[in-house]
């Protein structure tokens, strides 16, 4: 049975392949690496399975140190076959893989109204399903137990061995989403409930870096069993001296581990993973106008969604192919770069775009020579501002590569043609947010589009819609919507006979630089642009990132 993923759990395919960070030790490199229980509980999660295993089966750590314990129940999709499929590829991989499957009638408790109904039977049969795994770990002297939700992502390959290597007594992995929602709480309000915090945010967004004492985390939670302390924490409410709070799994282990002082780490050092949003929470959605939206989102190891598992493909039904509402989407790749174009390939698969890849000019193979033949010349008295030097050959290579893109939109008539280069990674729900900005700026008189850039200018922006500003000075092409009208613009500035690089041509030409300098040399500057806000793609690598390649950077000097 092939399984559609539901637009819920698209919200965060957000799409890239990991590859592996760096290697890391353990705290004492004459051991071998600690033993690990992972408990996983599944109800109805055939939609995000496929992902799951496929990324817990990615986990750099060495899998004869791990047991895995699965208990899966009250389920009306293919859950169970996805399960016993993959238990039954794998299983000689693990230590032990344990699984419980029951098949009890119905697929609700009693006191349930649907099925997604967290009533107290419910809460009451995952509290007992969380201590059972937790005296199985117990009992089979293991040094760790890792509490996993079947629904999330964990795209960081070294999770594992991350927060193993940190030996606090309960850590979690701080995972993200399509919103401000995630899998840990700053604050705790005397009901036992969410209490909103001013320390959420900057660690949310990763102003703050590092790993947080908090009240509560959830979804992927690690319990360094070696602690004499672990043995004082439960998911039963009755267990806790004086508890008044509600029957609820993660808020009796949180309470208790703080009754005990036992305290609660997220750590975000790291990109761990990603979680969805509460069905609940889907509708609330709302992006926030705030200091942070513009924040990068430094994605280490190339990005989002782990890669599909072969085993794992078959129950996935990826959406039909389309252009997003656009005319054409265009990706330009470098013909060496094959990996950065594997990578996009699964990223579109995922998204279901149709896109048309453009071979990139190489700056390797541009020379004088190359120069005269097509009669371009430089702009003489051009000078990078940051590194005070003349033009590279990879900046060339980059310019004419968006330039008979500019000329194919015009020979072609496309109307409006969404461009993007290899070196993205898309935001949560990426497909919801574009064609939203599409409606929304469609009234309106405009040329140019960023999807993805680097603001440079300290100043407020305007804002055109509510997801949309005027932009001020900016770098990057990394994705952009433009319109015949702007191509056309674009090219009546004659840019080859005055060559400078595509990402200082552009503000330019919408009027936004800040030398007066530069813009003499183009005096017709009417070109009308917009940017997303939020921005909805962001490099896979920026500048000191593990794995960052700039292929205008390492380029000669023409």
């Amino acid at each position: 049975m092939v399984v559609a993923v539901s637009n819920i759990f698209r919200l965060f395919l957000l799409i890239c392949v990991p590859c592996c960070i760096c290697d890391i030790s353990y705290t004492r490199p004459y051991e071998k690496w600690p033993t690990v229980a992972i408990s996983i509980l599944v109800r109805n999660k055939a939609y995000s399975l496929p992902y799951f295993l496929s990324s817990l089966l990615n986990l750099d750590y060495p899998k004869e140190r791990i047991y895995v314990w699965f208990y899966s129940d009250f389920n009306s999709d293919n859950s169970n076959e996805i399960l016993k499929d993959w238990i039954k590829m794998h299983s000689k991989e693990y230590n032990k893989i344990y699984i419980t499957m029951n098949t009890t009638s119905g697929f609700k408790h009693e006191d349930q109204e649907t099925p997604t109904h967290w009533s107290d039977g419910r809460f009451r049969h995952v509290i007992e399903l969380r201590e059972s795994a937790l005296k199985f770990a117990r009992l089979k002297w293991a040094d760790y137990i890792f509490m996993l939700d079947a629904d999330i992502l964990l795209t960081n390959t070294l999770t594992l061995k991350h927060l193993v290597s940190k030996g606090y007594p309960i850590s979690s992995p701080m995972l993200m989403s399509a919103s401000t929602y995630s899998n840990f709480w700053c604050g705790m309000d005397e009901y036992y409930y969410y209490k909103r915090t001013d320390e959420y945010k900057p660690i949310l967004f990763r102003k703050s870096v590092g790993c947080f004492d908090v009240p509560m985390v959830h979804s992927a939670v690690l319990i360094n069993l070696k602690h004499k302390s672990s043995e004082l924490l439960t998911y039963v409410p009755e267990k806790l001296r004086n508890y008044d709070g509600p029957v609820d799994d993660i808020i009796v282990f949180a309470v208790g581990a703080q009754s005990n002082d036992i305290p609660i780490m997220i750590c975000n050092d790291f990109v761990y993973g990603f979680l969805p949003v509460p069905l609940e929470k889907y509708n609330e959605l709302e992006d926030e106008k705030s200091e942070f939206v513009n924040t990068k989102v430094e994605i280490l190891g190339n990005g989002i969604i782990p890669p599909l598992n072969n085993d794992m493909e078959k129950y996935v039904e990826p959406p039909i192919p389309d252009n997003l509402d656009c005319t054409e989407i265009f990706m330009i790749n470098l013909k060496r770069r094959t990996k950065r174009r594997v990578l996009m390939e699964n990223s579109f698969k995922e998204l279901g775009l149709n896109v048309t890849y453009l071979k990139a000019f190489d700056g390797k193979t541009i020379s004088k020579t190359f120069l005269e033949k097509y009669d371009i010349t430089l702009l003489p008295e051009y000078e990078d501002p940051y590194h005070k030097r003349p033009m590279k050959t990879g900046e060339i290579g980059c310019f004419l590569s968006h330039f008979v893109l500019w000329q194919r939109i015009v020979d072609e008539h496309l109307d409006v043609t969404l461009i993007l280069e290899d070196d993205v990674h898309f935001v949560p729900d990426f497909r919801r947010k574009f064609l939203r900005i599409l409606d929304e700026v469609k009234s309106l008189d405009w040329d140019f589009l960023y999807i993805g850039r680097k603001i440079l200018m300290d100043g407020e922006e305007e804002y055109v819609t509510d997801h949309t500003t005027k932009p001020l000075y900016s770098y990057w092409t990394l994705g952009y919507v433009i319109k015949e009208r702007g191509a056309k613009k674009l090219l009546a500035a004659d840019p080859l006979s005055k060559l400078i690089p595509v990402d200082e041509f552009i503000p330019i030409m919408f009027n936004q630089h800040p030398s007066q300098e530069l813009k003499q040399h183009f005096p017709v500057r009417t070109l009308k642009a917009l940017s997303a806000s939020p921005l909805l793609v962001h490099p896979t690598h920026y500048v000191g990132d593990i794995g960052y390649i700039s292929d205008t950077e390492d380029s000669i000097v023409v």
